[in-house]
């Protein structure tokens, strides 16, 4: 649930900038109408004309304006209540994926098995709003990064941000935030320059060891699709060319910056939000470590190695499928297959990009009907990856926010070659669910173990203390046995 700090945290927070609670609240000042992050740099306003809102759409439907100064945009995603599996976050993820471009609320519950009317009684209950004043915020927010950060023009950005007609969008923008996109716009300075790539702030909640992420990702690699550099990660995203690349923010501030190149205005929004899932943008570490810090093994771990995230997977397909090629086998063994995978069936792009990106996964339609014994497995393997895309190809299985995970693992472990581990494995870095846990995992029972190998269900029963974040207690130990997480039985993306 999202929850707003007693008044008395937020004064604190507010007065002495505190970045801890970024995203957490938002300061509304009565006397200018406008709501900021806690960390705006402008002279605090007196506390008789403050007051506190847990998240923007709440401040925005009290008829606040957002702050040019410190863009509550860009603030960190409230990450605590988000990543459940409570109908609200569920509905959330789903909002933030769209759901409501294209669709009533009356669908958006449909998909979560819940009326209409009860939905929107959460909504309120929960977050002060309804999912259409969720919807709303989302869309000017995102529409008010791209006129501060971008050169893309107006129509542009109406399309990125969901709107489907330029009018509407400018009407919806003034009527938010009292001045019309080109007024905002001659008061911030694009970070983008001509002819150059589309750049965007993706800001998270540190500490983030992105080059630890990058570590992972190297590994598991699948050359002319993604490229993994010491500082960077660059991969193909679609057939016509259009292709991204991820690096820490140049200024020191908690931030990625995202380049695209070639992308269409209306994928912006999926685009950002895969590659916040990717990197696990809208992680709390200090609630995370709070929880695992209690174990004693885990403690010192979270200790070291506080920016530590769950490093998802792209596309799910992707992750799924090679989740399979990993089964039984070492992480470089696996993205071996994986590579010959790609190379049989790969989409090859007419030119190359970048001197190194070529390629992309293949299709779940494309290996529903092909004989994949010959890139080196076994029959059984084999028919297991064909069980695997044909589910996905007919909608037997999938990534969609709407699922817990336990309807996920269910539906994944239906599939005939599918067990729990890795079942949960396509839950941790495909669905990018943190309480995700691998329990017959061999590294994980022998680092529970302190040496001695235990059972899945003692570790099991050790990791109740760790939820809701078991998946970052996995990353951890991984991570613990070895300074690259390779393990016998951990499969690549």
């Amino acid at each position: 649930m999202s929850s707003l700090p007693s008044t008395a945290i937020c004064e604190q927070a507010r007065l002495s900038r505190d970045a801890r609670f970024d995203g957490r609240f938002f300061t509304a000042v009565r006397t200018t109408g406008i709501y900021c992050r806690p960390v705006c740099p402008a002279p605090a306003p007196k506390s008789r004309n403050v007051e506190y809102f847990a998240n923007a759409a709440s401040a925005e439907a009290a008829g606040y304006r957002p702050c040019l100064r410190c863009r509550p945009e860009l603030s960190p995603a409230d990450g605590l209540w988000r990543r459940s599996d409570s109908v609200v976050a569920r509905a959330t993820r789903l909002i933030d994926d769209g759901a409501l471009d294209d669709a009533s609320v009356s669908g958006l519950a449909d998909r979560l098995h819940v009326g209409e009317r009860h939905l929107r009684r959460l909504f309120v209950d929960t977050l002060g709003v309804t999912p259409q004043q969720v919807q709303g915020t989302r869309r000017l927010l995102f529409a008010k990064q791209l006129l501060s950060e971008t050169l893309l023009p107006i129509t542009d950005i109406a399309l990125a941000a969901g709107y489907r007609s330029l009018r509407r969008f400018n009407d919806a923008f003034l009527a938010a935030y009292g001045l019309s996109p080109t007024r905002l716009r001659k008061h911030t300075d694009a970070m983008q320059v001509e002819a150059g790539p589309l750049q965007l702030k993706l800001a998270y909640r540190p500490p983030f060891d992105f080059r630890a992420s990058l570590d992972f990702l190297r590994l598991r690699t699948l050359p002319g699709i993604e490229r993994v550099g010491i500082d960077h990660y660059a991969r193909v995203i679609d057939g016509d060319g259009a292709w991204l690349e991820v690096r820490e923010w140049s200024k020191g501030e908690p931030a990625l910056r995202l380049s695209l190149h070639g992308v269409s205005a209306v994928a912006l929004p999926g685009i950002v939000q895969r590659v916040r899932r990717m990197f696990d943008l809208d992680a709390d570490p200090a609630a995370i470590h709070a929880q695992l810090a209690g174990d004693a093994l885990l403690a010192p771990l979270v200790k070291a190695r506080p920016g530590l995230r769950l490093p998802g997977g792209w596309d799910g397909f992707e992750v799924a499928m090679r989740a399979v090629l990993g089964q039984q086998v070492s992480v470089v063994a696996a993205t071996t297959l994986a590579q010959r995978l790609v190379a049989r069936h790969g989409r090859a792009l007419a030119t190359p990009i970048d001197g190194d990106l070529h390629s992309l996964f293949p299709l779940p339609a494309q290996l529903a009907d092909v004989d994949l014994i010959d890139i080196g497995l076994p029959a059984k393997r084999a028919a297991t990856l064909i069980v695997v895309a044909k589910a996905m190809r007919d909608g037997d299985v999938g990534f969609d926010a709407e699922q817990s995970l336990d309807e996920f693992i269910a539906s994944w472990t239906a599939l005939p070659g599918i067990g729990d581990w890795t079942a949960q494995y396509i839950a941790m870095r495909g669905l990018r669910h943190p309480d995700a846990f691998p329990a017959g995992d061999l590294v994980l029972r022998k680092q529970a173990g302190d040496g001695a190998t235990i059972t899945e269900k003692q570790l099991r029963d050790r990791a109740e203390a760790w939820r809701p974040w078991r998946s970052y207690a996995v990353i951890q130990l991984w991570h613990a046995a070895s300074n690259a997480p390779i393990s016998n039985q951990e499969p690549s993306p």
